[in-house]
C-alpha cells in the first residue's frame, strides 16, 4: 500500500496509472471539484493505492475532504490518509480537521491505521512530553491559538491513546531517537511531521524515514516513511 499526500488535480490520473503498474490497481483519491468550486483553485489531494479492494468511506466534519481519505480492506483494515492544513490557513481548518478524524477514528472498529502529513508536533521530549505549534518555541501557549488549537494538534499523535491507538515509531524506537521528517533547507533543524498511528490489533515491525530519498535524490521536501505491519487475528 502507498499513501501519497500533495497530490494534486493535474497529476493524480498518473500517480493512479503507474501505482496500477506495480499491482497497486485499487485507488481512493480526494476529489478537487468541491475544492475547485469554493474558491481554492489548486487543491492538495491525499492518494491511497492499494493491492486489495478498498471501500471508501466518508470522514464527517473534514473542512477540506480532498485532504482526508478513508477506506476499508475486503479483511477489515480500516486506512485513514490525512494531509492536515498548515496553521496559517484560515478558518482552523487545521484544528477542524485534526477534531474531525479523531471523531472518526475513536469510533471506528479496529484495526485501524492513520498515517500522513499531520504537521505537527512541534517539538518531542526524551520523557514523552509533546508540544505542538500552538505552542512557543519556550512552550508557552500562544494566546492567539489557546487551548483548543492544542488539543486539536495533538489529538491525533496522542489523543487517540485511550482509545488503543499508539505512535508506531515512538513504540519501536522509544522517546530519546530524535527524528526530522522534515528539515528547514537553510539552517537544519526540523520537525517530525509525517506519522504511522495504529490501533489495537495492528503491530508494527518495521518504521524508519527514508531521509537519502528527500536529502540525496530530491523526491520531495519530507522523507517518507516505510512501515512492515502485522495485522494480528
Amino acid at each position: 500500500m502507498v499513501c501519497l499526500q500533495e497530490v494534486t488535480a493535474t497529476t493524480v490520473r498518473r500517480w493512479a496509472a503507474d501505482l496500477a503498474q506495480i499491482g497497486l490497481e485499487h485507488v481512493l483519491a480526494g476529489d478537487p471539484l468541491a475544492a475547485q468550486a469554493e474558491g481554492r483553485s489548486r487543491p492538495l489531494l491525499v492518494l491511497t493505492a492499494a493491492g486489495m479492494p478498498l471501500s471508501g468511506q466518508e470522514v464527517p466534519g473534514a473542512p477540506w475532504p480532498e485532504r482526508v481519505a478513508a477506506g476499508r480492506t475486503d479483511a477489515g483494515v480500516l486506512i485513514v490518509n490525512v494531509h492536515s492544513p498548515i496553521s496559517p490557513k484560515p478558518d482552523l481548518v487545521k484544528v477542524r480537521t485534526h477534531e474531525a478524524v479523531h471523531t472518526y477514528l475513536q469510533n471506528s472498529a479496529p484495526p485501524a491505521i492513520l498515517c500522513g502529513d499531520l504537521n505537527t508536533p512541534r517539538k518531542e521530549h526524551p520523557d514523552g512530553r509533546v508540544w505542538s505549534f500552538a505552542r512557543t518555541r519556550s512552550g508557552k501557549l500562544r494566546p492567539d491559538r489557546g487551548e483548543r488549537w492544542d488539543s486539536a494538534e495533538l489529538a491525533l499523535i496522542q489523543g487517540l491513546e485511550p482509545f488503543g491507538f499508539r505512535d508506531a515509531f515512538r513504540e519501536l524506537h522509544g522517546w530519546d531517537v530524535k527524528e526530522y521528517s522534515w528539515e528547514w533547507p537553510s539552517w537544519g533543524g526540523g520537525y517530525r511531521l509525517d506519522h504511522l498511528v495504529v490501533s489495537e490489533g495492528v503491530r508494527p515491525l518495521r518504521v524508519e524515514y527514508l531521509h537519502e530519498w528527500r536529502r540525496e535524490d530530491g523526491l520531495s521536501d519530507h522523507s517518507p516513511l516505510v512501515a512492515d505491519i502485522e495485522i494480528e487475528v
